[in-house]
């Protein structure tokens, strides 16, 4: 038996109360597991109070499509459907090139939380029915071009180097480069994506929405609580989000809900296209690593002058 010294005895029974045989210690709470409860994790702020995204790079990468697929009803898979699910469109992925490209981000490997589409309201997962008039343009289709890549002009806004949807907004998943980083002032915010190399500046200050229309939108921001609210609204006339046109509105919502993770919620709505607006949610996944250089310029030179070359060849090859 060991021996005790009865001066450690005296200092103990300061500081321990005896209750039922239990040992209690003033200001220390216990777990079930006798250890002390970790501390309750809160989102870090800046120095004027703010809510702090910034130090870190986040990745939107995932799995789960936009829209529920037609043959989905479910909008959330059981765990073995969604291990199915990711089997067969990694083998599918692995098989495929990606637009010309040989990789996809890891986190296309994965569904969002076993969920079957993105959207969450429409309850079925998909885009709501489109206006009447919206209906007639769809029918009729585009007119055809006269002279198809006359110019630099008929291409793709992708291709040309000048806006890719996941660079937002809203910011909705690709095959690859979904990173992004914060820089935050007390008035202003800036949301930095990898794609595209886009930089958006979004006024925190009160002041209200411009008149001139822009690539990225026009974009205000507020604090609501711990959530950045971005209300953005005048988008070009050559932006379209899943057919939207020039009417287009979205307001999207950042809420970090952990250490790692950030709930981002966006609404989209366009009264001349669709029959009400639509909301999807996906998350945001801290990441150690690194945003690089998006090495593709506004213009896309190099390939937009090959692509002009071929389309003046294949005119020559064809009958007049």
């Amino acid at each position: 038996m060991c021996s005790v010294k009865p001066e450690l005895v005296r200092a103990a029974a300061v500081f321990m109360v005896v209750v039922g045989g239990v040992m209690l210690f003033p200001g220390l709470t216990f777990t079930a597991a006798g250890l002390p409860p970790a501390p309750q994790w809160r989102v870090p702020r800046t120095a004027f109070g703010h809510p702090d995204f910034q130090g870190w790079t986040w990745n939107f990468a995932t799995m789960t499509p936009l829209e529920r697929p037609r043959n989905i009803e479910t909008p959330v898979f059981t765990d073995a459907e969604a291990a199915t699910y990711e089997r067969q469109t990694a083998e599918r992925q692995t098989a495929t090139t990606n637009n010309g490209y040989d990789w996809w981000d890891a986190g296309t490997r994965h569904l969002d939380r076993r969920r079957t589409s993105l959207i969450v309201d429409p309850p079925d997962g998909r885009l709501p029915p489109l206006t009447p008039e919206a209906q007639r343009r769809s029918a009729a289709g585009a007119p055809a071009a006269p002279n198809p890549a006359s110019g630099p002009e008929d291409f793709p806004l992708n291709t040309r180097c000048i806006s890719w949807q996941n660079a937002g907004p809203p910011m909705l998943p690709s095959p690859y480069n979904n990173n992004l980083q914060f820089i935050q002032t007390r008035d202003h915010v800036l949301i930095a994506n990898e794609n595209i190399h886009d930089a958006r500046i979004v006024p925190m200050d009160g002041r209200p929405h411009g008149s001139v229309r822009k690539w990225l939108g026009d974009s205000r921001g507020r604090w609501e609580g711990e959530t950045l609210v971005v209300d953005t609204i005048n988008f070009s006339e050559r932006i379209s989000v899943r057919g939207s046109d020039q009417n287009l509105h979205v307001v999207e919502r950042f809420t970090q809900t952990d250490a790692a993770t950030m709930e981002y919620r966006f609404t989209v709505e366009d009264p001349t296209i669709w029959t009400r607006p639509w909301t999807a949610q996906l998350l945001l996944r801290r990441t150690d690593q690194r945003i690089y250089e998006f090495a593709c310029h506004e213009g896309n030179f190099l390939s937009i002058k090959g692509l002009l070359e071929v389309a003046r060849f294949l005119e020559g090859d064809q009958p007049r």
